[in-house]
């Protein structure tokens, strides 16, 4: 049975993995932080959960000891608070993290790694990304991501070690953050309270969270190796979505397009094609 690694087994992606995951025929292994265990003990096929106040932290013979005898790592984990995670300087401390838990993961023998990135790896000017994009991260938070997908990707064949590199695009969903777009709009309707947004112009690739933990899950007990979009590669206007939400509770007089002014750096155009 394969013994599966998951880090950020209680974030908002890594959590849809994980029930993915329990629907199959593995042994899972969730890596949270220490004074969150509870948070995984309704999953079904835990053979142990491992605890650590920062995983990124941890040293290599922690995390060679951790990976021993499993087949599979899910690399789930990342610094991602809202409005603030894009320029962090957490992400330095993410990438040094993950390289050494890859380095743990080659001495341990595990066979297949699938890391987490990001559609903003990619020049977001193309609009229309597939995994033969340029890359070109214009953040912090896309640039760290981009260098471990590039050294991992150039590395761990060389350790006899599998490599997919997941790059996920627009999710929303259960257990988002309050702070994101789609829980503000919700929040504020179910308030009776306007809902203060930019033009709504922007086209966006948007993807359930449950169905992304889905295919991230797919990905990671098949055998497909590197880059993979995980999108709809449907176009849908923020506009569109907002107007959808508001439907459900009849309050579309609630929504205050250009309220707010549009980002100017905030790219009018995203949708992926995707591989999975």
């Amino acid at each position: 049975m394969t013994r599966v690694l998951v880090t950020g087994a209680t974030g908002f992606v890594g959590s849809k993995i994980m029930s993915a995951l329990a629907k199959s025929c593995c042994k899972l292994l969730p890596v949270v932080r220490t004074g969150k265990e509870g948070l995984v003990n309704d999953f079904l096929n835990i053979e142990r959960v491992i605890s650590t106040p920062n995983l990124f932290s941890e040293d290599l013979e922690w995390w060679t000891e951790q990976c021993m005898g499993v087949d599979l790592i899910i690399h789930a984990a990342w610094y991602a608070e809202p409005g603030k995670y894009l320029q962090a300087s957490q992400n330095l401390e993410c990438l040094i993290g993950s390289l050494r838990l890859a380095k743990g993961a080659a001495q341990a023998g595990v066979s297949r790694l699938v890391g987490i990135g990001t559609c903003f790896e990619y020049d977001l000017s193309d609009g229309i990304l597939s995994i033969d994009t340029p890359l070109k991260p214009l953040t912090t938070y896309a640039a760290t991501k981009a260098a471990l997908y590039g050294v991992l990707s150039e590395w761990l064949p060389t350790q006899s070690m599998q490599f997919a590199w997941c790059r996920l695009f627009y999710l929303y969903g259960e257990g988002e953050d309050p702070r994101r777009l789609v829980p503000y709009i919700r929040d504020q309707l179910q308030n009776g309270k306007p809902a203060e947004l930019t033009s709504g112009k922007q086209i966006r690739d948007y993807l359930d969270v449950v169905e992304a933990g889905r295919r991230i899950a797919n990905v990671a007990l098949g055998h497909q190796l590197g880059p993979i979009n995980i999108c709809s590669g449907s176009p849908v206007s923020v506009r569109q979505l907002a107007e959808q939400i508001a439907g459900e509770y009849g309050r579309t007089d609630l929504l205050y397009f250009g309220a707010r002014p549009d980002n100017l750096i905030d790219p009018p155009y995203i949708i992926g094609i995707h591989n999975d």
